[in-house]
């Protein structure tokens, strides 16, 4: 049987050294190289054939990011399991985006971990339940704050008088404009953002942090 070829990129030693003790009692396993930075995984790739990449993602000299990008570009056989401490999106998201296949986090039982690398190895990709919550509801969020750019210049200027509690006579003053136009600017921004009262509309200035002088 052919192991499945293993790179384990990680800047702390013990993790690297655990990992490697834990993979040598699977026979269909074999660690071929281990790594402290994104330089000294693509030199090892450089040299011997990996199936898979173990990538933390905080390292020195070229982080597992900027790694796993470059190994999507140079050899994009080989894939990556970015294994890092951190949960949230703002590591995530990048390390998804970057080509990596799965995401998991160091907490995971070292069994689990086989069951992914394997999983991976042929094709299949899994995400922790934990994080697809987080990269969902990212996307969720992404998806909504883009729709703001579907407005016209006038009906973002009247969503974001809205936002401040103003009535349709009140935005009309300060924008001199008829209250007949903004009742017909509110119609179609509250339909552009899919919300069914103005009430919502307040909410989604709040919600997505738009700033009205960048318009973002």
């Amino acid at each position: 049987m052919e192991k499945v070829k293993i790179v384990i990129a990680d800047d702390h030693h013990i993790v690297r050294k655990g990992l490697l003790f834990f993979f040598k009692t699977k026979n269909d396993l074999a660690v071929i190289g281990e790594a402290s930075t994104g330089i000294e995984v693509l030199d090892i790739l450089e040299e011997k054939r990996a199936d898979i990449v173990l990538m933390d993602l905080s390292m020195p000299d070229m982080d597992g990011i900027e790694a796993t990008k470059r190994i999507k570009t140079l050899y994009p056989s080989v894939r990556v399991i970015a294994l890092t401490s951190y949960a949230d999106q703002s590591h995530v998201i990048p390390a998804i985006q970057a080509g990596a296949e799965t995401y998991q986090l160091k907490d995971t039982e070292p069994d689990e971990l086989v069951e992914t690398i394997r999983s991976v190895h042929a094709g299949r990709h899994t995400l922790d339940p934990k994080i697809m919550s987080h990269v969902f509801r990212h996307m969720a969020q992404a998806d909504e704050k883009e729709k703001i750019h579907q407005l016209t210049n006038r009906e973002k200027d009247v969503l974001f008088e809205i936002a401040k509690g103003k009535s349709n006579k009140e935005i009309g003053a300060a924008l001199f404009i008829t209250e007949k136009t903004v009742k017909t600017h509110v119609s179609n921004l509250l339909s552009k953002l899919g919300l069914s009262d103005r009430t919502q509309a307040a909410l989604f200035v709040v919600k997505h942090h738009i700033d009205p002088k960048t318009r973002r």
